[in-house]
């Protein structure tokens, strides 16, 4: 098991993002407002973009399935990371323009980020990636 990458807090971790994510994301935000649109692009402004079939498989990328953990409450959940029109809360898929979707893109298993997510800070660790399917 690998033990949990750390990162001082404020110290945002190294992410990676698929060029192909990249430029959908910041054709999405070009179109968006708001501090999460304004964070995501300052996400991908800072990661480093690598092609999809070069980008490590514990990676987040867009459609991922990812399990993490809340490491305040000890609360793990999964989700599938999504474009907005296909977000649905109940079935598990958060959209990259909410706040939780925004600080799991480009983490790899094992890092952790604090985030401000709506009622304050979280820190989250990922603990699973899968990337069985990809949406086109």
């Amino acid at each position: 098991m690998s033990s949990p990458v750390k990162s001082p807090p404020s110290v945002l971790p190294p992410i990676v993002v698929s060029s192909e994510d990249r430029t959908r994301l910041l054709d999405l935000v070009s179109h968006a407002e708001g501090p999460v649109a304004e964070q995501l692009e300052h996400e991908l402004d800072r990661a480093e973009v690598l092609p999809l079939q070069d980008v490590p498989s514990d990676v987040i990328v867009m459609d991922s399935e990812v399990e993490y953990e809340e490491l305040g409450t000890g609360r793990r959940r999964q989700l599938r990371l999504v474009y907005p029109r296909e977000a649905d809360g109940a079935a598990g898929r958060v959209s990259i323009l909410a706040p939780l979707g925004c600080a799991l893109l480009g983490l790899r298993v094992a890092q952790e980020i604090d985030w401000k997510m709506p009622g304050g800070k979280r820190r989250i660790r990922v603990l699973a990636v899968s990337r069985e399917r990809r949406a086109n």
